[in-house]
C-alpha cells in the first residue's frame, strides 16, 4: 500500500509539472496545418483554404486597419508567448477530456492488517458500493495485500508439501477465497472496461455533434440571408455550448475551426439593428474581466492554483465568450496572452527552484532510512516492547513522507531502499507475533486444564482440601500469560463460574451459626457498644480497638453487617484525630482489608484490588490529560490563574496517584 502512494504521489507531482513544460516552436506549422487540414485530420478542400486565407467579403462593412497598434513590450517576445499559450491550451484541452470520466477516489485504507476473507469481502462490498470509476485506489490496495497474503500462503503450503516427500512440480492448491477473489475482479474490469468505452464512444459522438455544428454555420453563412441569420446563429451557439467534452487530440482544433466561422460570421453581419454591436460589447466586457482575473492570478503565491485557476480561464475565454470587435480583438488577446506568460513562467521558476532542493530531499530520506535499518529489536521481548517499536517507526515513516516529495524517476531508488528497510523491522514483528502465537495457544490449553480441574473440585465436601487447592488454582491462572483474544472472555467465564460456585457454597456452610460462633457475635455487639462510648480517642487506643476486634473471632456470614458498623466507628474515630489526611487514609483501607483477611473474604480482596489498579489508570489519565492541556498555554506566563488551576489539579492528582499505589503496594504484600 505505502509504495504505491508514494509512486502515484510522486508521479502525479511529475505530470503537473511536465504538464506546463512542453515545447511548442513549430507554431507557424501548426496555424499553416489548422488553416489547410479539418478536425478529422483530412485535407481540407482548396476553396475553404482559401476562403480561410482570404475571406471573401460580402456586404460588409469594410474597417480599416490603424497603423499605431498596441505593441507588446521589447522585453516580451511574441515566440516565449506562443509557447507558454499553447501549453496552457494543451493543459485545457487534456483536462476538458478527463472532465468526461473524471475519477473521485474514495478513502484508501491500511489492509495489510486484513485476513484474506476480509480483503475478499471487503473487495465485493467495494464493488457493489461505489461507482466503478472511483475505487481504483481501493481496488489497487486491497490486491496488493491479497497477493503478498496469497503468495506467503501459497510458498506455505508448498513447502509443506515439499516436506512430505512431494515433488515441486505435482504441487497443485486451489482455494474458494481465490477462485471468489479472482471473479470479482474479473466483473470489475469488465464494467471498468465498459464505463470507459462508453465514455470514448460519447468523446467520439460530442465530436460528430460539433463538428455538424460548424458545417450548419458555414451554411449558414453561405447563404447569408441577414433577416434570419443572427437568429439561427444564437440556436448554433447554444447547441455548440450543450455539446459535451470532445476527444483532446481534437479539442483545440474543433474550437479554432468552430471561432474562425463565429468571427466570420460577425464580420459578415451587418443589420439595420445593433445586435452585433451589443454582441461586441458584451464580448469585450467579459474578455476584460478575464484579462482581469488573470493579471491578479499573477500574485498569487499558490502556483498550482493559479495554473489551474488559468486554466479555467481559458475555458472560459474559448468556449463562453463570443468574438470582440475586429479592430480590439489582436489587442486584447495580446493583454491575455502576456498574462498567460507570467503565470507560466513563474510556475516554470518554481519547479526549476523545487529540482534544485531534491538532493536535500534524498539526503533528508537517505538519512531517515539509515535509522530504520539501525533500529534495534533484539531486546524486545513483549507485545509493549513491540508496540513502543511499531509506534517508532511509524513516527520515522511519517517524517520520510514529511521530507518532500521527489519525481518518479529520483524516488524509486530511494523508495526500494525505504522499503528494504521497513520490511527488516516487519519481518522482525512477524516472527515474534508468530511465536507469541503459538505461545497464546499453549497458555489456553494451561487454562482449560485448570478450568476443568476447578469445575472438578466445585461440588466437593472436602472443604480443607478443596479450599487449598482452588486458591492454587486461581494464583497459577494469574501465573499463565495471554490466551488468544477471541477465547479470552468465554474462558474466563467458565472460570470464574466453577470458582464462584465453590465459594458460594464454602461460605454457606460456614454460616451455620454454631454455639461458638454465637459467642462470638454476642462479644463483638457488646465491644461495638462499649466503643462508641469510649472517650480517650488516640491513635493508639484506635488500632488497639482494631485489634481486639480480629481477636474475638470471625463472624458468620449472615451477621457480617457487624464488620461494617464496626469499620465505620473506626472511621469516626480517625476523623476526630489530628492525624495527617494520608495516613487516616491509610489506616482505614489497611483497617478494612485486614478485616477482609481475617475473614478469609478472598473476592472482596480481590474486588478491592481490582478496583484500586482501576482508581490508579482513572488518576494517571487525569494527570496525562491536564499536562496535555498545559502544552497549549506554552506562552501563557506562569502567574495565568488558568495556568495556575490546571498546575494545582495536576498536583492534587499526584498526590492521590501515590495514595492509590501504596494501597496496592499493602494488598499485593498480603498472602492469600
Amino acid at each position: 500500500m505505502l509504495d504505491n502512494n508514494e509512486e502515484n504521489a510522486e508521479k502525479n507531482e511529475v505530470n503537473s509539472e511536465e504538464k506546463v513544460i512542453i515545447t511548442s516552436s513549430n507554431s507557424e506549422e501548426k496555424v499553416e496545418d489548422f488553416i489547410t487540414k479539418d478536425v478529422d485530420g483530412t485535407d481540407k478542400p482548396s476553396e475553404v483554404v482559401d476562403e480561410i486565407k482570404n475571406p471573401i467579403v460580402k456586404d460588409v462593412e469594410v474597417v480599416e486597419e490603424e497603423d499605431d497598434k498596441e505593441e507588446l513590450p521589447t522585453t516580451v517576445k511574441v515566440d516565449e508567448i506562443t509557447e507558454a499559450v499553447d501549453e496552457i491550451e494543451k493543459s485545457v484541452a487534456e483536462n476538458a477530456e478527463k472532465s468526461a470520466s473524471k475519477e473521485e477516489e474514495v478513502s484508501v485504507v491500511d489492509y495489510a492488517a486484513f485476513t484474506l476473507e476480509e480483503l475478499v469481502s471487503t473487495l465485493e462490498k467495494t464493488l457493489s458500493d461505489n461507482p466503478v470509476q472511483k475505487i481504483k485506489s481501493q481496488v489497487d490496495g486491497i490486491k496488493n495485500a491479497f497477493n503478498l497474503k496469497f503468495g506467503a500462503l501459497l510458498a506455505e503450503k508448498k513447502a509443506a508439501f515439499l516436506e512430505e516427500g512431494g515433488n515441486s512440480i505435482d504441487f497443485q492448491f486451489s482455494s474458494p477465497l481465490k477462485s471468489e477473489y479472482n471473479k470479482l475482479l474479473s466483473e470489475h474490469k469488465k464494467n471498468r472496461d465498459a464505463y470507459y468505452n462508453n465514455i470514448e464512444k460519447q468523446l467520439k459522438e460530442n465530436l460528430e455533434k460539433r463538428v455538424q455544428v460548424i458545417d450548419n454555420l458555414k451554411h449558414l453563412i453561405e447563404e447569408a440571408d441577414t433577416s434570419t441569420m443572427y437568429n439561427k446563429f444564437k440556436v448554433i451557439q447554444d447547441t455548440w455550448r450543450s455539446i459535451g467534452a470532445v476527444p483532446k487530440s481534437h479539442y483545440n482544433d474543433t474550437w479554432k475551426t468552430y471561432h474562425h466561422h463565429v468571427e466570420r460570421f460577425y464580420d459578415l453581419l451587418h443589420l439595420s439593428n445593433d445586435f452585433r454591436d451589443l454582441d461586441f460589447k458584451h464580448n469585450l466586457e467579459e474578455k476584460l474581466k478575464i484579462i482581469a482575473k488573470a493579471e491578479a492570478l499573477g500574485n498569487e503565491s499558490d502556483i498550482n492554483f493559479a495554473s489551474n485557476e488559468l486554466q479555467e480561464l481559458h475555458k472560459s475565454w474559448k468556449e463562453d465568450v463570443g468574438p470582440v470587435a475586429k479592430e480590439m480583438r489582436e489587442e486584447i488577446w495580446k493583454k491575455f496572452s502576456a498574462a498567460t506568460k507570467k503565470i507560466h513562467d513563474k510556475r516554470h521558476d518554481y519547479f526549476k527552484e523545487m529540482r534544485s532542493k531534491y538532493q536535500e530531499i534524498i539526503d533528508d530520506k537517505i538519512a531517515i532510512i539509515a535509522t530504520i535499518d539501525a533500529y534495534d529489536t533484539s531486546k524486545n521481548k513483549t507485545h509493549n516492547d513491540w508496540q513502543k517499536s511499531i509506534k517508532d517507526i511509524e513516527e520515522l515513516r511519517q517524517k520520510y513522507f514529511n521530507a518532500g516529495k521527489l519525481p518518479y524517476s529520483k524516488s524509486e531508488e530511494v523508495w526500494q531502499k525505504f522499503k528494504n528497510a521497513t520490511k527488516k523491522f516487519n519481518a522482525a514483528k512477524n516472527v515474534f507475533y508468530k511465536e507469541e502465537k503459538g505461545e497464546q495457544q499453549e497458555n489456553l490449553k494451561n487454562k482449560i486444564a485448570l478450568i476443568e480441574y476447578a469445575e472438578s473440585l466445585k461440588d466437593t465436601e472436602d472443604w480443607d482440601m478443596a479450599t487449598n487447592a482452588m486458591k492454587k488454582v486461581q494464583a497459577d491462572w494469574k501465573n499463565i500469560g495471554h490466551v488468544p483474544r477471541k477465547f479470552s472472555d468465554d474462558i474466563w467465564k467458565r472460570f470464574k463460574a466453577a470458582c464462584n460456585h465453590y465459594f458460594d457454597r464454602y461460605h454457606q456452610q460456614k454460616n451455620a451459626i454454631s454455639k461458638e460462633q454465637e459467642g462470638v457475635v454476642v462479644a463483638k455487639k457488646e465491644f461495638l457498644e462499649a466503643l462508641k462510648e469510649s472517650k480517650e480517642v488516640t491513635k493508639e487506643a484506635i488500632l488497639e480497638a482494631v485489634n481486639n476486634w480480629k481477636k474475638l473471632g470471625s463472624l458468620p456470614r449472615n451477621v457480617r453487617h457487624l464488620e461494617g458498623k464496626f469499620n465505620k466507628q473506626i472511621d469516626r474515630m480517625f476523623d476526630g484525630l489530628s492525624l495527617d489526611k494520608n495516613e487516616i487514609v491509610m489506616l482505614k483501607f489497611t483497617n478494612a482489608v485486614d478485616i477482609f483477611l481475617a475473614d478469609e473474604d478472598f473476592r472482596k480482596l480481590d474486588s478491592e484490588q481490582m478496583f484500586v489498579r482501576k482508581k490508579i489508570d482513572e488518576v494517571v489519565r487525569e494527570i496525562q490529560q491536564l499536562e496535555n492541556n498545559l502544552g497549549f498555554f506554552s506562552n501563557a506566563k506562569a502567574d495565568n490563574p488558568l495556568v495556575l488551576n490546571v498546575r494545582n489539579r495536576v498536583n492534587e492528582f499526584k498526590a492521590d496517584l501515590l495514595i492509590w499505589k501504596q494501597k496496592l503496594s499493602y494488598i499485593k504484600k498480603l498472602d492469600y
